[in-house]
């Protein structure tokens, strides 16, 4: 397929979840650094997504993008309520996520002190991911786009993403989104083991967020 060829963005549905649990585990395992370098293989990821899709696909916030020409997904963005449980399961994953989930939480967890989060409020961007040969057509911008217009039209009135590498940061801030909390991969320490070193020139995890309106 050509590049600039046309995109159709959609809600996902349960029928979309073995596709998206497939782009996404490719995407995170094979190129977010954090889980690059926590060593997790796209089958690991792919039962974290597996986790996650029953979890949030009732919601009707998670975006889809397919080829208009060939109907193959090309990306996704899984989106849940900021208000949601975790989903069940967790601990049945590769201990290998425990570092990512521990430097993830300390970003929500300062996020969150003094704030009660109400259902129907608040939009948790999660997973962010574009098929390797589809990259730099702008899809995963226009993903984030579309997920924030559905949350307007939905009634939500924030929006928030932890964005773990220099590309997420750029789409994010491209949307309106501002950092509020930040950590640095190469001073985290997991059980006293430092994981991401090898990322250090990524930063850090950003927990980022906006005001919903309209985008111009």
């Amino acid at each position: 397929m050509q590049p600039g060829s046309p995109v159709l963005y959609s809600i996902g549905t349960p029928s979309d979840s073995d596709e998206m649990v497939c782009l996404l585990g490719d995407a995170f395992a094979l190129y977010d650094p954090p889980a690059v370098a926590a060593g997790l293989t796209p089958p690991e990821f792919e039962n974290f997504v597996r986790l996650l899709c029953p979890h949030t696909e009732h919601q009707g916030l998670t975006i889809v993008a397919r080829s208009a020409e060939t109907g193959e997904m090309m990306g996704a963005l899984l989106t849940e309520d900021a208000a949601s449980e975790l989903p069940p399961g967790l601990e049945s994953l590769s201990a290998k996520f425990a570092p990512i989930f521990d430097v993830l939480g300390q970003l929500d967890t300062e996020y969150r002190s003094g704030r009660t989060a109400s259902p129907g409020e608040s939009l948790h961007l999660f997973l962010l991911g574009v098929a390797r040969k589809f990259a730099g057509q702008g899809i995963a911008q226009q993903l984030a786009a579309e997920c924030i217009e559905n949350g307007i039209r939905k009634g939500y009135r924030m929006a928030v993403t932890e964005a773990t590498n220099k590309t997420s940061q750029h789409v994010f801030r491209k949307l309106g989104f501002s950092e509020r909390v930040k950590r640095s991969y190469l001073d985290h320490r997991f059980q006293g083991q430092a994981f991401f070193t090898s990322i250090g020139d990524q930063g850090g995890p950003i927990l980022m967020d906006r005001f919903l309106a309209r985008l111009s």
